[in-house]
Parts: C-alpha cells; structure tokens; sequence
C-alpha cells in the first residue's frame, strides 16, 4: 500500500473529484468594472466637463481665439470619454435590472447622468456653432492681414529700387502732396465716397437688425416720424440720415469734437494729412496709434452711432463696446466696417479745412421745401403730380457743402411723392 499523503494517492483523490465550473455570466472578468466604479469614473468625467465649460465660457471675455480652441479641444475630449463610458454602459447592461435597492441606486444615478451629458452636449454644439462663426471671421481677418503684408512688401520693393531712406514713407507723401492739387473736384468726389462709406455701413447694420427681429418699421419711425415713404424700401433712407446727423456731429469744428492735449495737431497742414491717410487701411493706422486723435474719433463716433440695445442684440453682450470704452479697436469684420467709414467722414473733414476759406456745411430741414439749387432727392424717379404742392423734405440724408461760390448740394428724401419704375 502506498502512504495516504502520497503522490500517487492525491492524484488518485483529485481525479475522483467532480468540478463544477461556474456559469459564464457569473465569472468576473478582470477587465469587467463595477458599478461602483463606472459611476466614480462618470463623475470624475462629468467634474472635468464642467471645468472645460468653465474655460471655454472664460475665453469668450474678452475673446481669445487661442484659448477657445484649446479650451474646446478639451470639452470635446470630455465628450467623447462620457460618450464611451455610456456605450460601453449599454452595451454591458442592455436592460439594467434592479436586482436591489443598492442596483436601483445606481441606476437612477447613471441616468441623471446621462440626463446632464445630453444638457451638455446641446450647450457644447451651441458654443461650436458660435466658434465656426468666429472661425470665419479670423480667416477673413487673416486674409486681411495677408493682403496688407502683400502691399507692404510691394511698397518696400519699389522704394528700394527708388533707393528711398528710411523716412521713405514721409518723402512718398510729400512727392503725391505736391503732384496732387487741392481743388473743389477732389472735395466733391471725396464726398461722394462719404456718401458711398454711409451707405455701405447701413446694409450690414440693418441686416443684423433684421437678424435681431427688430421691427424696422418702428425703428424707422423712431428716427422721423411722420415721413410718407413711396416705397417701404426707402425707410433704408433713415437709417442712412440717422448715420450721417451722427457722423457729421461737430463737423463745422476745427477738432471735429475730438478732445485731445495736444492741440498743435490741427495746426499741422490737413492737406498732408489728408495725403498720409487716404490711401492707408484704417487698422494699420490704429495699429500703429490706437491712442492718436483719429483712434479717439473713431471710438467716440462708434460709440455715437452704434446704440447698446442695437449691440446688445446683435452679439448677446456689450463686450465689444466696453472694449472701445476702455479704450481699445477691437478685431470684428463689424467694427472694421465701422472704422471704413470713419476714416472717410475723417478725410473729408481733414480736407474741408485744407481750403481757404474752409469748406462750409449745411443742412435742410424737415419740412423745407425741395430747391435743386441747395438739394438733390435720393431717389431719381419721383414724380409730383400737377396741381400737387411743391415737395417737401422728410429725411436729409446728407449734408451739403459750400466750396467758395460753388454748392455741393445735400441729398434728401422727399415726402409724400410717389416713384415710378
């Protein structure tokens, strides 16, 4: 006989053994989490997801292209980690069983967290609607910044064959001050680009009211009541005179309102200036002194014609008005648009008083009666039937000007006429 502790006696005992091999559902993988776990894990994700929330909603103010786009890489990450764990969720629980209060608990728990991952995602694809909007305004700022580097280095290439100094920027302004002639035809066609640069803003402006669900109607009767248009596409017209009365605010003055400390800037010849500026981008100007006389116009006028309700619902906030309060020019096609037209009425002034005398504007009022002499109408195809009053001015959209003994006249929208097509 072998001993009872042999070798041969434990295999002998362990084949007489019968195993019982556990069911598949109830073996416990090693890679298979707990509930317990999977919950600790959605709220870890859920804490991160808050914070990315957080900064992404930090970037905005003041914005910050840079940090927006960091800060949504990190909130789509997050997304995409809850997104697993609930497939993987799903896929592991098809049809959750509560087995126990504790499994109830917990399923109640993954749920609500569920419920705030779908709350997120709808707010994340708002914020990602918004970035692919300011997407589209960087790349055309950049394709604004690329076509300015092209001009730039274009002029830098022809002063050098020139074999210009440094001062080559002020010698190329004085060459076209003494080849270009102050005369009333170059007042007059700068006053038409004025007009021009008005009418250009009012399009974007009333289109982003409409946007807005302003009731341009009211908005326009606010302006002048009391006006018959011919047409209801001709209340454009007040918007444009609304524009101009703010523009051409303290036009008649030397410093054209503009408060500075340094008054020997207007004793500087405005011709020069005139010939400095007028073939130069507003930005760069602004950029080179965003504090200067012509920085403190712009922000004062945008100020002026720009109202915060206006603002406010164009863009959901005053950010950008707080930043031109606080005395910056900030980077938005809207307010570059804007800066297009201060630059114009700010050339315009520059040259009036480079006359001597010095160009003199005036205005009509509502109600005055229609002279070709001092007024022009806005819209050619009026008609005044016989037997009809003379028409008489509801809106003047642009003011006139006085060069010596010559008239630029002012243009006007007349009331009560009818147009034909």
């Amino acid at each position: 006989m072998l001993p009872t502790g042999s070798k041969e006696t434990q295999i002998r005992e362990s084949n007489n053994q019968k195993v019982h091999p556990q069911p598949m559902e109830e073996a416990t993988s090693p890679n298979q989490e707990t509930p317990e776990a999977l919950v600790s894990k959605i709220f870890t994700n859920i804490s991160s997801l808050k914070s990315a929330y957080i900064q992404l909603q930090a970037a905005h103010t003041p914005y910050d292209p840079d940090k927006i786009e960091a800060a949504d890489k990190l909130v789509i990450s997050e997304l995409k980690n809850l997104s697993e764990l609930k497939h993987s969720y799903r896929e592991k629980n098809p049809k959750p069983v509560s087995d126990s209060p504790q499994d109830s608990r917990l399923v109640a728990e993954i749920q609500e967290q569920q419920n705030l991952l779908k709350t997120y995602e709808v707010m994340v694809k708002k914020f990602q609607t918004q970035l692919q909007t300011k997407d589209s305004e960087i790349v055309q700022l950049q394709q604004l910044i690329h076509e300015s580097n092209q001009k730039r280095i274009k002029l830098e290439k022809k002063l050098k064959l020139r074999g210009l100094s440094d001062k080559a920027p002020e010698l190329e302004a004085q060459n076209e001050f003494f080849s270009m002639e102050l005369t009333p035809d170059l007042f007059t066609s700068s006053a038409e680009a004025s007009y021009k640069a008005i009418h250009d803003f009012s399009k974007p402006l009333i289109n982003m009211m409409k946007a807005s669900a302003w009731d341009l109607d009211a908005a326009a009767n606010s302006i002048e009541p009391s006006v018959i248009y011919a047409r209801r596409a001709h209340k454009k017209y007040a918007f444009e005179s609304l524009i101009c009365q703010r523009m051409f605010s303290g036009f008649q003055e030397e410093s054209f309102s503009v408060e500075s400390d340094n008054i020997s800037v207007f004793k500087e010849g405005f011709f020069q200036q005139f010939i400095a500026m007028r073939e130069m981008d507003p930005w760069d100007i602004l950029s080179q002194s965003p504090d200067s006389i012509f920085g403190k116009f712009c922000r004062s006028k945008y100020l002026a014609v720009v109202h915060p309700k206006m603002e406010a619902s164009f863009f959901g906030n005053l950010d950008q008005r707080n930043h031109v309060m606080s005395g910056g020019h900030p980077r938005t096609p809207f307010y570059q648009a804007f800066l297009k037209l201060a630059k114009s009425i700010w050339l315009l002034h520059r040259l009036a008083y480079s006359f001597d005398p010095k160009v003199k504007v005036f205005q009509v009022k509502r109600g005055s009666e229609f002279t070709e002499v001092y007024m022009e109408s806005v819209v050619n195809n009026v008609v005044v039937e016989e037997g009809d009053q003379n028409p008489k001015v509801g809106l003047m959209v642009m003011p006139g000007f006085r060069i010596g003994g010559s008239v630029i006249q002012c243009r006007v929208y007349l009331s009560g006429v009818k147009c034909i097509d």
